[in-house]
Order: structure tokens, then sequence, then C-alpha cells
């Protein structure tokens, strides 16, 4: 290489090194334009005089309000943020605080939102047991709770373990012993709230109809494995709650117990008897309890994913369980669009859909939500059909199979069946429907015109059950 090729050389390196030092630069005067050095905390908040509680790791406020306070038009009374910082709200603004607002804090080019949610004080039970082992029915509505033990207990002295709503104190206290030969009544106090339960406790040794689950109180059971459950407790008289392991080990008798309601849900859905298997381990093992309990004339109401179960039992003809079946998550459920319903072709005077019929597009069926519910579409069916499934026909499959159908609408799916007693073992009612669903993650379902059916159709399923039992 020449003189002046390395010259040239040179010179072109230090080109290229002088270009990516302007680019550098370049890159540093653009970062420095944005000025996202300053905090931008949300340090002191009041509505209406009442202290706002910050959390700064979840960017969340929460302003407690006396029980029966007025939120639609309060008025920032004082804020404060980080130092050269601006908040989308200020002082003297008046807002709805009814539902959740956002305060956005802003230094120079940076931000953080705060959500920020009014809470009214609340005094409730949320839990109540009594020696640790029975579980009360709590009913919100009539602020009481029934607590059923067996005629053995000693009622003079139970411990009742007591979780209440945060901050709140209850008299009698947690964790001492109280007379329950009569009804007693528990003050839940927290500041401007105060509420007044009545428990009574029922003893009795034999259910006459039993909430079966996987957990081993109904507290540990998922939302809506509880909701229904709760609801059984409520409105069927002498029902109790028993785990699968209870059964197992016979810690309550079952002499007078005519209907047995297992209703099984699991997030995102199963689709095979090894998942239901590997799902539910303690009802396999179970098994040969409930078989016996149905031979000797008890009836089963198996729903959603509990379904599988029928062929655990060995109660199918053909041993298969529901072939076409799917379902999701409740925090992120599809959002109803129109109500929710099925069809119950040739079968509208069945027990089972007393008081509950509809015409739905020209046919018999059952609407069980409305617009606006967020459904799992949790789905245990069967699909009828040549294409797939191995069910050309609803006639093969009931031949087959060995159940009747009690909902189809000809369009393929049979979504609520029945494998009727045969004079000696009671009958078994199985509904695996989408739209039966008790638990709307975030949804107020108190005003869903159709959302009641569901309650009805168990209350029908149950006295229908008990009817077949022997």
């Amino acid at each position: 290489m020449n003189i002046m090729n390395a010259i040239k050389h040179i010179n072109k390196i230090l080109f290229i090194l002088l270009s990516l030092i302007f680019i550098v630069g370049c890159d540093d005067d653009n970062t420095s334009d944005l000025q996202l050095s300053g905090d931008t905390w949300l340090k002191t908040l009041k509505l209406d005089e009442y202290q706002g509680i910050i959390d700064n790791s979840t960017k969340s406020v929460v302003v407690g309000v006396p029980v029966d306070y007025n939120t639609d038009a309060m008025k920032v009374t004082a804020i404060e943020v980080s130092n050269g910082a601006e908040a989308s709200m200020k002082v003297g603004d008046v807002v709805n605080f009814s539902f959740p607002q956002t305060i956005k804090v802003t230094n120079g080019d940076a931000f953080l939102d705060y959500t920020v949610t009014v809470k009214h004080d609340e005094a409730r039970i949320i839990s109540f047991k009594l020696n640790n082992e029975y579980t009360g029915i709590i009913d919100e509505e009539n602020h009481s709770i029934v607590v059923r033990i067996p005629t053995s207990a000693d009622i003079t002295s139970l411990i009742p373990t007591i979780e209440t709503t945060e901050g709140a104190t209850v008299s009698p206290a947690s964790g001492q012993a109280v007379d329950f030969t009569n009804p007693v009544e528990f003050t839940v106090t927290y500041q401007s709230a105060t509420t007044v339960y009545v428990v009574s406790v029922v003893q009795s040794d034999s259910p006459s109809a039993v909430y079966v689950g996987l957990a081993s109180s109904i507290d540990e059971l998922n939302p809506e494995e509880k909701e229904a459950a709760n609801w059984m407790l409520k409105n069927i008289p002498n029902a109790q709650y028993l785990s699968f392991d209870d059964i197992r080990a016979d810690r309550v008798k079952l002499d007078e117990c005519k209907v047995m309601w297992w209703h099984l849900h699991i997030d995102g859905g199963i689709d095979s008897m090894t998942k239901f298997e590997a799902a539910a381990p303690s009802a396999v093992q179970a098994v040969s309890k409930i078989k016996e309990f149905y031979e000797n004339g008890g009836s089963l109401l198996l729903t959603r994913f509990a379904t599988f179960y029928a062929a655990q039992l060995g109660i199918t003809k053909d041993g298969n369980a529901p072939n076409n079946c799917w379902g999701q998550s409740e925090e992120t459920a599809e959002i109803t669009t129109g109500p929710w319903s099925f069809f119950v072709t040739n079968h509208a005077d069945h027990p089972l859909y007393e008081g509950v019929v509809s015409t739905i597009d020209g046919k018999d069926g059952v609407y069980m939500c409305d617009t606006g519910y967020r459904i799992t579409n949790s789905t245990a069916q069967w699909h009828i059909g040549s294409d797939w499934g191995g069910y050309d026909t609803l006639n093969a499959w009931e031949t087959n199979h060995g159940a009747t159908s009690l909902g189809y609408g000809g369009d393929g799916s049979v979504v609520a069946w029945e494998y009727p007693s045969n004079g000696i073992t009671g009958g078994v009612l199985c509904i695996g429907s989408g739209c039966y669903d008790w638990y709307a993650y975030g949804v107020d379902t108190s005003a869903d015109q159709y959302h009641g059916n569901v309650a009805k159709v168990t209350q029908n399923a149950i006295n229908y059950l008990i009817s077949e039992s022997k």
C-alpha cells in the first residue's frame, strides 16, 4: 500500500468514526429533549375532606366514606403531587365517584395513571365456622347464617371462627365459646357501618340432599362452584356440603339422602377422561361409595364437567363421556351480545323445564342469561352427526349410550340428558350446556331477566330426582 492510499484509508476510517460519534451525539440530544427525569407520584388526595389511601405499587387510591354517603358529586379538597408535576384533577373539581376514576400525574413527558375508588364502610361476615369443622351458610340479603351439625355435638359450647370484611370487629368475638341452644346475634361493626347477623344451628345426622365437591369446605371452592353450592344450601331443605373425602371416609350418614349434586368447573375446560381424572382425583377415589349410593336408590345431578362422572360410575351403556367439550377462564371470558339459550325439542313437558320454557326461533327452548353476561361457555355436550363423534343420529346415541336426550334442537348437540332409574337405582340427570352458568366475573346478575332460570332449572332437577329416588 503506498503512502497516498494509506492516507486515504486512514481518512476513511476517521470519517466513519466521526460519523458514529455524530450519530451517538444526536441520540443523546434526542434523549435529552424528552423530560423523563421528574417524579410523577400522587402524594395526597382528599375528597370532601375524606383522606385517600395511596398505594404507589399498584397506582391506586381508596377513599373511605360512610355507609350511606352520596358519591355522585364529590369535591377534590386536597391534592399533592411530586415537585414540578401536574395532576389531571385540581382542588375544587367536582367529580362523580360512584365508579372508579383516573387521575393522571404528569411531569414533562413522564406520567402515571392512578385509579381512584371510593369505598363505603362495610361490616360483613364473609366466613363463619363452628369448631373449625362446620361451615355456616351466609344469607347476606337477610343477614342470617345457618350451620348444620350432627345431633351428637354439644351445641351449648361451640367455638366460632369468623372472618369479616377488612377492619371490622364482631361480637361475640371469634374464638369465644357460645351457647347455640337458641339463635345468636352477631354484631359486626366498622366505623359508620353496623350489621347484625342471626346465627342458627340446625342439628341433623343425615342430610336430605348433598352438594359434593373436591374442596374440603365450601369456602375453598372456586367462585362458580361456590355460587351453586351456596344456592343449594339456602334453598333445598336439610341440604349439606360434603367433600368426596368426607363421603369416602363415611364422615356423614347418607341414610336419608335422596339426591347428590356435583357441579364441576375447570377454567379452560377439559375434553378427555384422562384430564377429568387428573382434575378430580378425590372423586375417582370415591367412585365405589358414590356408586353404592346410586345403586341403593340415590339420585345424581351432574352438571358441567361433572357429566364425565357417569362413565366413571359405570352408568353409561358404552362407557363414553361427552365428546364435544371446551371452556374459557372466568376473568377473561366473553361478554354475551345477546340472550343465550338451548333447545328442548320434544321434551318441553319434562319436569326439568317446568315454568321456564319459551318459544325461541320457532322451537321450544330455555333462556339462561341475557346480553352483557360474562360467560365461560364451559360445555360438555354430545355431538350428533355422521361427520365425527361416533353417533350418526340421535337415535343411535340414545340406543348405544343408554341415555335419553332432554336438550336437543336438531342442531347436532345434546346438552341435557338423563339415565332413568331402572327401578332399583336412582336416576341420573346431566346438564352440560355452556349457558348453564352460575357465576359471572365482575358482572351484577341481579338485573339479568333470564339468569334466574339457572336456579329454576336446578330446583326442578332436584325435585324430579328426589321423586326418582328409592
